[in-house]
């Protein structure tokens, strides 16, 4: 059948493609199936953001990725990851989002918004980007709320409230603040996060210490309106002149696709998909998970240098599977 494959990866990011180079390594036939662009979380990452790992540690099929800096910035990445794609051939279908998978006598049968397919086996690396954390606040839905910063120079001359702590969010209050946006920072604990990459963290705390950039700690956002913003304080609700608001609140996994996939998540807040870490394998027998998805809402424990490794990892065990 022209549709039937021995692997269906869903996902193209670094880890789908990393499965992708294994498979074909295998032997094995396979189709990757990206809802949106090639690397598209990569794609939809802040134009200038710089990795926290060097080159050689996002590397791929032992691909080498060489970078003009010691930490390679997006621009590189989006270019290293297309040339391993068109380079290696990868069969790739983009622009084509997996709508449901099914378990069938024989494997699975997945259905996408353009098409239907069939396999032996599935490997699930959709990572985690494309769903952003809600405040669940009134004003959410306005136009002018963001769960995704690009790039600063929209921001310019404008009052800016950024929501959150970590990476994406310092981030993001640095930049506009240096393009010449009031940013205010609305922070949920009392400090700047842990995981701040070492070398931005004093930046964004002298940056407040001064004042250049204000910041509400042990504070959350309580309503948004057309022009202004109310902020809970521990001294009480602060309102405060707003133009936009840049909510960093994080993202998490499809949870709908894992469960519709008949893969269980644990019980608690995390979420956990279940899996066997030493194959890879879900509940479902012929589903595999690999990169980020695996950590459920922990979207901090996998990252691509850490989860390279499931690639072979899941080949291999499909390998031993084929011949038992």
């Amino acid at each position: 059948m022209e549709n039937q494959f021995d692997l269906i990866i869903v996902g193209g990011g670094p880890i789908g493609l990393a499965c992708a180079l294994e498979a074909a390594k295998a032997g094995l036939s396979y189709v990757i199936l990206e809802k949106g662009c090639l690397v598209n979380s990569l794609y939809h990452y802040p134009s200038n953001m710089t990795f926290f790992s060097t080159s050689e540690k996002i590397e791929i099929g032992g691909i080498p990725f060489v970078s003009n800096n010691v930490k390679p910035t997006r621009p590189e990445a989006l270019e290293y990851y297309r040339r391993v794609a068109t380079s290696n051939q990868v069969h790739i279908q983009l622009q084509e989002k997996v709508t449901g998978i099914r378990q069938i006598s024989n494997g699975y049968a997945v259905a996408t918004s353009k098409n239907s397919y069939s396999s032996s086996y599935v490997i699930l690396a959709t990572g985690f980007y494309d769903i952003p954390v809600l405040m669940h606040v009134p004003g959410e839905e306005l136009p002018k709320v963001t769960h995704y910063y690009k790039d600063p120079h929209f921001y310019a001359m404008q009052r800016v409230v950024v929501v959150g702590a970590n990476n994406s969010a310092v981030d993001a209050a640095l930049e506009t603040y240096r393009k010449g946006a009031a940013v205010t920072m609305v922070i949920r604990e009392n400090s700047i996060g842990k995981r701040v990459k070492y070398w931005v963290k004093p930046d964004i705390e002298n940056r407040i210490k001064e004042g250049s950039v204000n910041a509400f700690f042990n504070s959350s956002v309580k309503e948004i309106r057309e022009t202004t913003v109310d902020i809970q304080t521990p001294d009480g609700v602060v309102t405060i002149q707003n133009d936009y608001v840049i909510a960093m609140t994080g993202y998490q996994p499809d949870f709908q696709l894992l469960q519709q996939s008949g893969i269980r998540l644990s019980e608690d807040a995390v979420r956990q998909p279940d899996y066997n870490p030493n194959t890879m394998e879900s509940n479902m027998p012929g589903i595999y998970l690999a990169g980020v998805v695996c950590g459920g809402m922990n979207t901090h424990v996998w990252f691509i240098e850490n989860s390279r490794v499931h690639a072979s990892k899941i080949i291999d065990a499909i390998k031993e599977k084929a011949v038992s």
